[in-house]
């Protein structure tokens, strides 16, 4: 008790010496108290001002690359471009136009990169004898760009069971898709083009019928169609429509030209058609390359769901799109171009929302063209026909759409290019709105610019 007495004491004493020792030594450490403060501050204006650069100069120099990689500016522009981008973006977070300063720009041709080195000087809210009153804030940012040009082919369903909410999701997503490859180029030079390949029981080859499809005209016939310089071409006047099945014969698994064998209009074609009471073809025509987003979209908005889904003609004719040993039957505008990595990214997107189901060319009648009557998989020729457009260095994208059978995913994974890095090439969408994200994402994929920091 005696020794808690005397502690109580001891400690009253000192607490009544506040003019003293304790004063001073509560004033130093509420100067360095402070003095933390202000350095945190600081530390965090550091943080904050840097990160907002970064993401400003990303952002610009990204930007600029793009417009190189779509031939919207040239390479003499690229320094009045990031510029430009960084006055009027850079008022995002703490940062002001006149505080960022370009100290060097790149345009590496070998390379194809642009690198901007740039710096920004920061006032402290709380200078401090350790820091000064300002810091200077350099960051670094490189972005890859390329004179590639890209060719896309969408093959997509326009099947019975696409009917109702589904081709409505289907037009707005592929329309919306369009401009997304389309926008921000030059129309004069236009470094992107897009086709639309839409199947059902079979595809509508449009203005290309005439000198592609061979119309079967009786039972005998159904074998390998001839080149399209043969007598034995049909002629427009008596064909009946502009439908096409698949190839037959040697070339049926190759994107040989119609010179060297057309492809066929299946006799069983017409009578299918009737006994299932669907479309022989879609109403909507195949459009082959062409930049102009208008003509695109004006045939997305004809698309009405009808047919079986005779997937691996779709396969069949979207590789057609692409291949330059069919651009003498198309006009000039719209020929793929020759198969060079270097210069041309050729892209398919497959698009289904079920199992392959139809076929013509293993059928005996016109009973056998659905799968059910125990003939080949049709999805072992989409698999087939797959694989030799990746063989030949096309790159394929698929997306299923509220897939039920269950071969319908397997078929989507196996005619999917490999994933590389963070792209994936196989995608599922469950509704409208996942539809449209999948179709988005893949268009910013194929135009992906990498950065460097």
């Amino acid at each position: 008790m005696r020794q808690f007495r005397g502690f109580v004491q001891a400690a009253g004493g000192l607490a009544r010496d506040r003019g003293g020792n304790f004063a001073i030594v509560f004033g130093f450490a509420a100067s360095v108290l402070a003095l933390g403060v202000g350095f945190a501050v600081n530390v965090s204006q550091l943080y904050n001002a840097k990160s907002s650069l970064q993401g400003v100069v990303d952002a610009a120099v990204t930007s600029t690359a793009r417009d190189l990689t779509t031939g919207v500016i040239k390479e003499a522009d690229a320094n009045k471009s990031v510029q430009a981008f960084l006055d009027a973006n850079s008022a995002a977070g703490i940062l002001q136009a006149d505080q960022i300063v370009i100290d060097k720009l790149t345009v590496d041709r070998t390379a194809r990169t642009v690198r901007a080195d740039v710096h920004a000087d920061v006032a402290f809210y709380f200078p401090l004898f350790s820091m000064g009153d300002m810091q200077r804030v350099p960051v670094s940012t490189t972005a890859l760009y390329s004179d590639k040009t890209i060719e896309v082919a969408m093959m997509l369903d326009v099947t019975g069971s696409m009917a109702g909410q589904k081709i409505k999701d289907l037009k707005a997503a592929a329309a919306n898709a369009v401009d997304s490859f389309l926008d921000n180029q030059s129309q004069a030079n236009p470094r992107v083009r897009v086709s639309i390949v839409p199947y059902a029981n079979s595809v509508n080859a449009g203005s290309l019928a005439e000198s592609s499809v061979y119309v079967e005209t009786k039972a005998s016939q159904r074998k390998q169609a001839p080149g399209n310089d043969d007598p034995k071409y049909v002629s427009a006047s008596s064909r009946p429509d502009n439908c096409a099945t698949e190839r037959k014969g040697t070339y049926q698994y190759s994107d040989a030209g119609p010179d060297v064998s057309m492809v066929n209009r299946d006799y069983f074609l017409s009578d299918f058609a009737k006994s299932s009471r669907t479309a022989a073809c879609p109403a909507a025509a195949l459009m082959p390359l062409t930049a102009d987003a208008d003509a695109l979209k004006n045939v997305i908005k004809t698309f009405a769901a009808s047919g079986g889904t005779a997937g691996h003609i779709g396969v069949q004719w979207a590789w057609y799109m692409l291949s330059e040993n069919w651009g003498s039957v198309m006009e000039a505008s719209q020929r793929p171009a020759k198969m060079d990595p270097k210069k041309v990214a050729k892209i398919a997107i497959l698009m289904t929302d079920g199992e392959f189901n139809l076929s013509y060319f293993d059928a005996s009648s016109v009973g056998e063209v659905y799968n059910d009557a125990g003939k080949e998989p049709t999805r072992t020729a989409a698999k087939t026909l797959c694989a030799a457009m990746r063989d030949q260095g096309i790159e394929i994208f698929t997306i299923g759409f509220d897939l039920q059978e269950k071969n319908a995913k397997a078929t989507l994974q196996d005619c999917a290019s490999a994933d590389t890095g963070k792209i994936k090439h196989f995608y599922q969408a469950a509704n409208g709105t996942e539809l449209n994200a999948a179709f988005l994402e893949i268009a910013r994929n194929i135009e992906t610019l990498t950065i460097k920091r």
